[in-house]
């Protein structure tokens, strides 16, 4: 197993490409050259632990033998974000831990993830300074939704309850951005538009974690299985929202993220190729301020998980509101 110290050593290498370009490998090291065979970026296989590469690209087969031998996967998505290709580096034949992902049944896993979300969302809208009183009140009722998790004994009651938080969460956290609410995947504004974005990496960098443990990432707890979604990775994403949802504030505070950034089409928000880079840049500099506290969470929820352990044995990630 790859220990926390091997993985602070490792880099996510995020590459930018247009069409003609081609990522090969040379003395054990990835190289991504331009159609007239300039490189444009080079790393060392052994301290990459994942590859993102955004945009058109040509593959060779050196390169996804190396992705095997080095253990790196690599996520291959078009200008928008979105994914058509993917080779995953991951542990197999751990068939005790998938035994115990196939019997298992119950609340407890589903409650403490989202315990864990409205905590951070609590924390979040905590930091705000010269609250009103209605934001105080507002605090107030997502502890109160905290408290009533306690006595869910149905899934849908417990997505009722998360559901509901977040509505309350997001309307007070974006209240004085130029945003109509949060709508996964439906662009409708640069808001959504770029959560989406930090939503997508944060996605790709827990499911390159599971895969170091061997989950069946369709397996969930919270999120039930549905045809080709990674229920698993999903559900392990919940608590870690808010990092996203803290630097895109952040950044629309700080004016990195700015309507002229993005381009309508349709009543939907995309953000310019020529803007990909440097929206990345902060995005993921957000994230990666937190690379080891989610290495961490991600290994001890595999320890308990496997080890059979109480719920409060589990890992509670904790943001840093300030």
């Amino acid at each position: 197993m790859l220990s926390e110290k091997d993985f602070l050593e490792k880099q996510i290498v995020i590459c930018f490409t247009m069409k003609g370009h081609k990522i090969s490998f040379k003395n054990d090291n990835i190289i991504i050259k331009d159609s007239e065979e300039n490189t444009i970026m080079q790393a060392s296989c052994h301290r990459i632990f994942a590859v993102w590469i955004i945009g058109p690209v040509t593959i060779t087969s050196g390169i996804m033998e190396r992705s095997r031998k080095f253990g790196f996967s690599i996520c291959l998505m078009n200008y928008n974000h979105k994914l058509y290709g993917l080779l995953n580096s991951s542990t197999e034949g751990n068939f005790l831990l998938r035994r115990k992902q196939y019997s298992y049944n119950s609340l407890d896993i589903p409650k403490h993830l989202i315990r864990n979300k409205i905590f951070n969302q609590i924390e979040l809208l905590s930091s705000m300074r010269q609250k009103t009183l209605f934001q105080k009140e507002v605090i107030k009722d997502l502890k109160s939704h905290i408290e009533q998790l306690e006595n869910v004994e149905e899934l849908t009651s417990l997505l009722g309850i998360e559901g509901s938080a977040s509505r309350i969460f997001f309307s007070n956290w974006f209240a004085d951005m130029p945003w109509k609410g949060r709508k996964p995947r439906a662009k409708v504004d640069i808001i959504n538009t770029t959560l989406d974005i930090g939503y997508t990496y944060l996605f790709y960098l827990i499911e390159s974690m599971l895969n170091l443990y061997g989950f069946d990432l369709y397996q969930g707890t919270l999120h039930k299985c549905f045809y080709q979604r990674k229920s698993l990775v999903c559900d392990l994403v919940e608590p870690f929202r808010c990092i996203v949802d803290k630097q895109v504030r952040k950044a629309y505070s700080l004016k990195q993220l700015k309507p002229s950034d993005f381009r309508e089409y349709k009543g939907q928000y995309f953000l310019k190729t020529e803007k990909n880079k440097e929206y990345s840049f902060w995005i993921m500099e957000g994230i990666l301020n937190y690379k080891s506290e989610m290495f961490r969470y991600v290994r001890d929820y595999y320890r308990a998980f496997i080890r059979g352990k109480s719920i409060n044995q589990y890992p509670f990630f904790k943001i840093n509101g300030e």
